[in-house]
């Protein structure tokens, strides 16, 4: 028997969502039911018993609605766990394709310079070397920290700022081994704040993001910086929360998604916009890695 294969993936996020709505609804209507019957009259016989039954019946459905919202929303937040475990296999991927790239060409390019140098031909071997040289700094730019993962966020995130123009700098004085928060949390944090900054420095005339990376005895800091439009200082206390933005309606959830995660391990997230020059602060303590295991535990539990 041949078995039709299909094509059309699932959307987990439209489907809780529905079930949230629908259940919701179901508890309102319940919640009226009950309502009516409790304040209106009924005849002597049969009347308490029917009102139990009523309510008993109605804590039931309702019990079984708010049980399948919080499955509802667990789904939805399993999901996005997902996607970013699948953003960051990805980033890692490209990155090691590009590292074999160079590895395969690299004996490869030695012989063609060689060959040059035995020619004399040292203009031509210059040229070549510098030309080498900026694909091979391409890649050691990123290769900072021992966090593959990082490195390949940083890798992608370098990648398209060059290829829209923008200048990413980066200054990364730690190897990040101890690190309280995982890889695929870290990626995520940082590339919803790169993303952001690149939307944020598009339009100035010479756009430049900074990406700094500190390490000290009490933990770690992450400066996010662009020269792009300044943020208002009266969104500056409401900017992590869900939906606010200054790029209009149906945005800013990214910010809220970072500090929410921050949160889990004692972390703080600030920004900072004047004098041209926007940039958000992380501060993420090395004390936050005795709350990670109960965090982990927790989260698998849900």
């Amino acid at each position: 028997m041949k078995i039709k294969k299909i094509n059309r993936k699932p959307d987990v996020n439209k489907a809780s969502l529905y079930a949230i709505i629908v259940n919701a609804i179901q508890i309102v209507v319940l919640i009226i039911f009950v309502l009516r019957v409790m304040l209106t009259d009924l005849a002597v016989s049969g009347g308490f018993s029917l009102q139990v039954i009523v309510l008993v019946g109605a804590g039931m459905a309702t019990w079984g609605a708010f049980i399948d919202i919080q499955e509802a929303l667990q789904t939805r937040r399993r999901e996005r766990t997902i996607n970013e475990l699948q953003t960051t296999n990805e980033q890692m991927d490209t990155l090691n394709l590009k590292l074999r790239a160079q590895r395969h060409d690299f004996l490869n390019h030695v012989q063609v310079i060689y060959s040059l140098l035995e020619m004399e031909e040292y203009e031509e071997a210059t040229t070549y070397l510098e030309t080498v040289y900026e694909e091979l700094r391409s890649v050691s730019k990123v290769m900072r920290t021992h966090m593959t993962a990082f490195n390949a966020l940083l890798q992608v995130k370098n990648a398209a700022c060059e290829e829209h123009g923008i200048t990413l700098v980066m200054d990364i004085r730690s190897t990040l081994d101890s690190m309280p928060i995982p890889s695929w949390e870290v990626c995520c944090i940082v590339g919803n704040l790169l993303d952001n900054a690149m939307d944020a420095s598009s339009n100035a005339e010479h756009p430049q993001i900074t990406l700094s990376v500190f390490e000290d005895i009490k933990g770690f800091q992450f400066e996010i910086s662009n020269n792009g439009a300044l943020i208002p200082k009266d969104m500056h206390e409401n900017i992590f929360e869900a939906g606010v933005s200054t790029k209009g309606v149906g945005r800013g959830m990214g910010l809220s998604i970072v500090r929410k995660i921050l949160s889990g391990y004692q972390s703080t997230i600030a920004v900072n916009s004047e004098d041209d020059i926007t940039t958000f602060t992380l501060k993420i303590p090395k004390a936050a890695a005795e709350a990670a295991p109960a965090i982990e535990q927790k989260e698998q539990e849900k």
